[in-house]
């Protein structure tokens, strides 16, 4: 086994002493960078994703175009859907769309739960592909969605702003919901897992939509999944939850056993630390927005953001994906704040 060259990240995310946090980016494979955009041309979405050598080609572009901590396999969370036997399109400006919506209790019983080594074995490929073309240059992160954002586009069949579909289906048939839940999250174990032996150093667990719970409804149907996917994984790989916009859940979450919590621009680093009581790595939380910003007013806010959450149990990324309109060296300028930062003396 190639050993790491740049381990940042996986000391971050086990707590130990760093001269600097690490620094990746949500969203870093892709729209951003022309370089994609010339492979998107070219081949449709899933044909990117199923494709263990266009995977790992767009896998690496950040790592080489921007200078990342860590690369991160090049995917999509509806992977699961298709591999429960569920039709997903991509349609360009329009998003993920699912046909066949989950409605009954007999649509659940149809769904696949086995096999995911088979069914998802592009993504492994890919994932020791990328290990190979790594050489032990930087960490591999894979990924899966939380059961929740997954259940979301199963009974919404789109994006939405507000999930009411998703949501009268769990409020209204908690059992189905449960159901469900269930499903989804013993198929996710097996995956994560399985990225695990494939080569991933680490993974995470994106719940895009749980910040549409209340409090309440995201301990009934978000958090329970969340702590059974970290329990089954956590052995074989450091785990990060990221629940976008549940700031409420960071205390319980941080007794969770994940290695780490992703935030959101919307939560600030001081709440973060008091919530989790200092017990783990936080990793966030600049707005994808504020690369628009004149570059040297991103390498102050970067600054700012390292001083507030401290170097240690700390990884720089974005809160949530950047997104397509970013300029790539607004990115590299992100990324080389946080590589050239200097702690305040004391």
């Amino acid at each position: 086994m190639t050993e790491l060259k740049n381990d940042l990240l996986l000391r971050a995310l086990r707590g130990e002493e760093v001269e600097r946090p690490p620094v990746w980016m949500m969203r870093q494979a892709g729209r951003y960078l022309p370089q994609y955009l010339e492979l998107k041309a070219k081949y449709d979405f899933f044909e990117r994703v199923q494709t263990p050598e266009l995977a790992t080609a767009i896998t690496l572009q950040p790592v080489d175009l921007v200078g990342v901590d860590a690369a991160i396999i090049f995917s999509d969370i509806l992977v699961i859907p298709q591999a429960m036997g569920l039709e997903v399109l991509m349609e360009e400006g329009k998003g993920p769309s699912l046909p066949q919506v989950i409605k009954t209790i007999s649509d659940i019983d149809n769904l696949q739960t086995g096999g995911v080594e088979h069914s998802l074995r592009y993504v492994t490929e890919a994932l020791s592909l990328t290990k190979r073309e790594l050489n032990g240059r930087v960490p591999l992160i894979g990924f899966a969605g939380a059961p929740w954002t997954i259940l979301c586009y199963m009974v919404e069949g789109k994006g939405s702003k507000t999930w009411d579909k998703a949501k009268q289906f769990a409020y209204t048939s908690p059992e189905l919901a449960h159901r469900l839940l269930q499903k989804i999250t013993d198929i996710t174990i097996n995956y994560l897992i399985a990225q695990a032996k494939a080569g991933a150093d680490m993974v995470q667990v994106f719940d895009s939509w749980s910040g549409s719970l209340s409090p309440a409804d995201f301990k009934t149907f978000a958090q329970p999944y969340l702590l059974q996917i970290v329990e089954g994984v956590k052995e074989h790989v450091p785990v990060t939850l990221f629940p976008k916009g549940s700031w409420y859940a960071l205390e319980d979450l941080s007794k969770s056993g994940a290695s780490a919590l992703g935030i959101d621009w919307c939560v600030s680093p001081q709440f973060a630390r008091h919530a989790t009581g200092n017990r783990m790595t936080l990793q966030g939380n600049f707005d994808p927005s504020k690369l628009l910003a004149p570059i040297p007013d991103i390498q102050s806010a970067v600054k700012e953001m390292i001083d507030a959450f401290g170097t240690r149990r700390y990884v720089a990324n974005l809160g949530h994906g950047i997104t397509p309109n970013v300029p790539v060296d607004h990115a590299r300028a992100f990324v080389d704040a946080v590589k050239s930062y200097k702690a305040p003396q004391e």
